[in-house]
Parts: structure tokens; C-alpha cells; sequence
């Protein structure tokens, strides 16, 4: 426990904000019902520094499960042999999580992938102009065709299946409802869009989406790029308008800048619909999952990470460390402790406040010995000796202890004295009787 937690049960915890009086949900809304489709195993393997080997895959896949994720997509079986072998041995795991993969619109991928044991078939080809120039060079009439037959195999099969668009919003919008319209009536369990580039905006996002859910009947997943930092507002737009599936990634790795982050997404969402999140995902394990997949593709988790990060819930100036004491909620819309970390009120720097300083005079029990004018004390002392620079946490605590024994030195000075005067009283007194 960090020793500027602060547990009080008078702690409360008030989410309600004017903006969310204000705003009204979307009769489509699915921001507290939606399934998470992880994809560190398959766009995570497309980030810079991956390299992910069979015992660590198998890993971060029980990792996923046991944090709750509804699906997990591993790389196409059609990648290498190693692939094609990894998909299986996830597959034969046994996860509470259905197992997808990921192919291209074709069909020797689609005949490899339903043999490999998965529960469903994530199907994916480029719709944008750009793409059909200079990616696979087919018109919007051979798209058709080949997504029929591939779709028509995979459901024959028994398999779930998605069809996506790639660069759905560099796409012509009519072709794009036109394909979309067509997979649907074929049965497809969920159609997909993806912002490959991170161009998209949130209004772009929910104008779409909410069109789309309009034109088809099944699930729609959505994918987006975090180029332009827009990934998991993007995210929650699309599940404003009646997305049901949001793809992530653990700390947002993937091709690129990545993708939207698992970790970000559960804060986002958390706003939304606390009792939701909490009592679907297992929040404390995230902090394990996103320290499993960093050493995996040897980054660190940044300082400024959604809710895991080293200063995610450090709060330093006097006012805030203030205000968190009294009641955390002031300063913090997520609870820490639902995701199994702390919060520290940072106090040996020169912007302290001696209502922390006073806090940790108490955690250290000397509150019977230092009162506020001498926590007032301390605080003008730390600030001075931290403006060289910051203090150490065990260094602020010998300044409190040191400050505490010279107050009890001074106060045995003081009391002598007058226990000597009474102990001659107290002789006078027996001789004269």
C-alpha cells in the first residue's frame, strides 16, 4: 500500500458530471454493451520490435482470458508454417474467449483458416481507391465476387466470419454501403471498419457508423489506427452510434503508431458505465497483461500510460494532494483501487502543501507529538531544502521523525524542571508533618 493511500470510507465517489446530465444516449448507443476483440496477437504482431514465440503467445492469450476479453484474433495461418501451427495450439487452449484469425478475401487463406480450430474467420480486403491501385489492383465487381465465395466457404463450415473493409474511410461511401449491404444479406456475423491511416475523427467515425448501422442488420466491429491520436475517441464514437465490437491492442501496439489501447479503452469506458466495466473485465489483471506484452516486445510502460502508467495517480500540488485527502474523487475520475493500483500524494518537492505533509505526519503516528504549527513548519522546511531539489520519500520522513524528536527533547527540558520543583515540594511537605 502506498503511504499516501488514502482508504476513507468518507472517500465518496460522485462520476456525475454536467456534461453527462446534458447529453443524451444515442437510442443506438452500445457504450455499456460491447465486446472487446483483442488483437495484440495478430496487429500486435505488426508492431515494430515483435516477435512473439509460441510459449509467450500462448501467454498473452491466457492472459487476455483471464482478463476477460471477449474474443482474441491471432495472425493468418497462411502467414509461415509457424503461424499456421501457433493458430492451432491457441485454438486447442481451451479459452473462455473465442479464438479468430485474420486472412486476406481469398480463397487458399479462408481454406487454410477453417482447418485450423479457431471459432471464426476475420475476413479483410482494401476498398479505397489508393488500395485497389497500388495494393491488390481488383474493381469494387471482383471485390464482390470474391468476398461471396469466400464468405459463402467459411459459413459452410460453421465458423463465425466477419468481412471488413481496409481504408474504410478513404473509401467512396456508396461503394462502400453497397459491399456492406451485400455481406450482410450473405450472413456474415459482423462487417468491419477500419481507419488503416489514422485519418479519421470522432464525427467522422459516429456520421459513418451510424449510417452503417442504418444499411446492415449483423454486428459492427471497428478498427482504428492511432496515427493522429485519435483511436480510442474514435472508438467510443463508434460504439455512441451502435458499434458492438471495438478492436484493441495491449498498450496499443501494432502496425505503426498502433492501435487503439485495452487499457485506454477501459478507462474510456469506465466513465461511461463503471458497473459495466468492472464487473465484465477483471481490471486489477491489467497491470500484469500490459507488463507481460512490454517485456515481450522490450519497451517499457510509458509514464503517462491510462491508468497503469508510473504517474497516472500521483498528485503533487498543494492544492490537488489537498483536495485528493479529503476526497479522491476531486481530482480523479477513475477509482485506483479498481484496477489494483494506488494513488500517491507526491510531498518532498517545493510545490507541497502541509495539509499532505500533515497527512504523513499521521501515517508515521506522530500526530499526538506534532501539531499544525509544526507540520506548517516542516512544509516551509521541505519546500526550502527541495528547491536544490526534490526530496526522497525516506528523506521527508527523517525531516518529520527528526522534527518530531526535537519537539519531544524540548518538552523533557521543559517538564524537568518542574518535576524537581514538586519533588522539593513534596519533601517539605513530609518534614513539616
Amino acid at each position: 500500500m502506498s503511504p499516501h493511500a488514502n482508504n476513507s470510507p468518507t472517500a465518496a465517489f460522485h462520476p456525475t458530471s454536467i456534461a453527462q446530465l446534458l447529453r443524451r444516449d444515442d437510442a443506438h448507443s452500445r457504450v455499456r454493451n460491447f465486446a472487446v476483440i483483442d488483437t495484440t496477437l495478430r496487429e500486435g504482431e505488426q508492431f515494430a520490435t515483435a516477435h512473439f514465440d509460441t510459449a509467450t503467445k500462448v501467454a498473452i492469450a491466457r492472459a487476455l482470458d483471464d482478463f476477460g476479453v471477449d474474443y482474441i484474433e491471432v495472425s493468418s495461418p497462411a502467414a509461415s508454417p509457424q503461424s499456421r501451427a501457433d493458430c492451432e495450439t491457441i485454438a486447442r487452449l481451451g479459452l473462455r474467449a473465442k479464438v479468430l484469425t485474420h486472412v486476406r478475401c481469398h480463397m487458399d487463406d479462408a481454406r487454410i483458416a477453417v482447418e485450423t480450430g479457431v471459432a471464426g474467420v476475420n475476413v479483410v480486403i482494401g476498398t479505397s481507391s489508393i488500395l485497389r491501385d497500388f495494393s491488390h489492383g481488383k474493381d469494387m465487381d471482383y471485390i464482390l465476387r470474391q468476398a461471396t465465395e469466400v464468405i459463402t466457404f467459411i459459413k459452410s463450415r460453421g465458423l463465425e466470419v466477419r468481412f471488413s473493409s481496409e481504408d474504410s474511410f478513404r473509401s467512396d461511401l456508396v461503394d462502400l454501403l453497397s459491399l456492406y449491404r451485400a455481406v450482410d444479406k450473405l450472413g456474415v456475423h459482423r462487417v468491419g471498419v477500419a481507419d488503416t491511416v489514422g485519418c479519421a475523427d470522432p464525427r467522422q467515425v459516429y456520421d459513418l457508423v451510424r449510417t452503417l448501422r442504418g444499411v446492415v442488420s449483423c454486428d459492427i466491429e471497428c478498427h482504428f489506427h492511432d496515427d493522429t491520436g485519435c483511436a480510442i475517441a474514435n472508438a467510443y464514437a463508434a460504439l455512441e452510434a451502435g458499434a458492438t465490437h471495438i478492436d484493441t491492442c495491449v498498450l496499443g501496439i501494432g502496425e505503426r503508431n498502433g492501435i487503439t489501447p485495452l487499457g485506454g479503452l477501459m478507462a474510456r469506458m469506465y466513465t461511461a458505465g463503471r458497473e459495466y466495466i468492472t464487473g465484465k473485465y477483471r481490471l486489477p489483471q491489467l497491470r500484469a497483461l500490459e507488463l507481460l506484452v512490454a517485456d515481450a516486445v522490450d519497451v517499457q510502460v510509458p509514464f503517462n500510460n491510462y491508468v497503469t502508467g508510473m504517474c497516472s495517480f500521483v498528485h503533487k500540488a498543494g492544492i490537488h494532494s489537498k483536495a485528493v485527502l479529503n476526497n479522491p474523487a476531486t481530482y480523479e475520475i477513475l477509482r485506483p483501487e479498481d484496477f489494483g493500483v494506488e494513488r500517491t500524494v507526491a510531498i518532498g518537492h517545493r510545490l507541497t502543501g502541509w495539509n499532505a505533509v500533515k497527512s504523513r505526519i499521521a501515517q508515521l503516528g506522530l500526530a499526538g507529538t506534532l501539531d499544525d504549527h509544526a507540520a506548517k513548519a516542516i512544509t516551509a522546511h521541505i519546500k526550502a531544502a527541495s528547491d536544490a531539489r526534490p526530496l526522497a520519500l525516506d528523506e521527508v520522513d527523517a525531516v518529520i521523525r527528526g522534527w518530531s524528536a526535537n519537539v519531544k527533547a524540548a518538552q523533557r527540558e521543559v517538564s524537568e524542571p518542574e518535576l524537581v520543583v514538586a519533588e522539593v515540594a513534596a519533601v517539605a511537605a513530609t518534614a513539616e508533618a
